[in-house]
């Protein structure tokens, strides 16, 4: 079997202020809140789950709440995160949209062949949104507070900054299949692009290194892990096998209940996960009313009632 991961899965991201993220990323971004959860290993924390209309894997950007101080940038850390939508006239309407909401917003620039618009939210999170030429299935959301053609349409590249690129190339390879396709100059910096299954902007990495900088440190406004799609369970235990096999430390094989992860940590320590696309959110509430409610796994559910005295209300 050729293991191929199929491109992003989802991003998680640390938020210090989860009403203001509620509010930025619903509200601004127009996304949809798909899953109100915990965050599995610490129950007192929100995990939050922002989506297109359906849920799709690969259009995932998720929050936890930790009560953090703000991230030290540096090296060793996912920079920026992708975000895609389709088109020029949408990157203007964002542009608009964002300095008008006043947070820090560059101007839209064509970076590796394609427009892009650099923001960042209220904790200096990093994104731009990438235009990805409306290539691909879409998912809109009716009640997003964003026009159909303009919104948010998954996640598009991840750009890792690390200290050596050669050791992390060299796992992104020799391990995980993918391939290094092409170069770029942007912002003074010579950036490698990395793809997994079919290309494009939804199954890209980009990284570059930094040898004289210091180490991030997580807080507020940082990444906190990336995931990457893989379609089923006999590929997901593939890849487990595959990194027991050729000694990379990993969590072992974790039942999320909306879908199976697998977490280990490149060479220069930013922490991966391989996550499969189902069974996907839908399988505890309707798809129309996803987000509506604090959902538990079935294993967390005997303790609701602890659970939700220990979560602030966030609107």
């Amino acid at each position: 079997m050729t293991m191929q991961l199929t491109g992003i899965h989802h991003l998680t991201a640390i938020s210090a202020k989860p009403r203001e993220n509620l509010a930025f990323y619903t509200g601004l971004l127009g996304m949809r809140l798909v899953k109100k959860t915990v965050n599995q290993d610490d129950v007192s924390a929100y995990h939050l789950f922002y989506a297109d209309g359906k849920a799709n894997p690969g259009t995932d950007l998720t929050f936890f709440d930790f009560p953090a101080a703000p991230e030290l940038r540096g090296t060793n850390s996912i920079s920026r995160t992708g975000l895609r939508v389709a088109g020029e006239k949408a990157l203007g309407f964002w542009r608009d949209r964002l300095k008008q909401a006043g947070g820090v917003t560059g101007e839209v620039v064509e970076v590796d062949g394609r427009l892009t618009l650099p923001f960042e939210d209220g904790e200096g999170q990093r994104l731009v949104l990438v235009d990805d030429g409306g290539e691909g299935a879409a998912s809109p959301w009716e009640r997003s507070t964003v026009p159909e053609e303009n919104q948010i349409r998954g996640l598009g590249p991840i750009v890792l900054t690390v200290h050596d690129l050669a050791s992390t190339e060299m796992a992104l390879t020799g391990v995980m299949n993918m391939r290094r396709v092409r170069d770029y100059a942007a912002h003074g910096a010579h950036i490698h692009v990395f793809a997994m299954g079919e290309g494009g902007p939804a199954a890209e990495l980009h990284v570059l290194e930094q040898k004289d900088v210091p180490p991030a440190r997580q807080g507020a406004g940082a990444v906190h892990h990336v995931a990457f799609r893989t379609p089923d369970e006999a590929q997901y235990h593939a890849w487990t096998q595959r990194l027991n096999e050729v000694g990379i430390r990993n969590s072992g094989e974790i039942d999320r209940f909306y879908f199976r992860s697998l977490y280990f940590r490149e060479p220069n320590g930013i922490l991966f996960e391989i996550a499969t696309d189902g069974p996907g959110f839908a399988t505890d509430e309707p798809m129309e009313t996803l987000g509506e409610k604090l959902a538990l796994p079935p294993f967390l559910e005997a303790r609701r009632a602890q659970i939700e005295a220990g979560l602030k209300p966030i609107g």
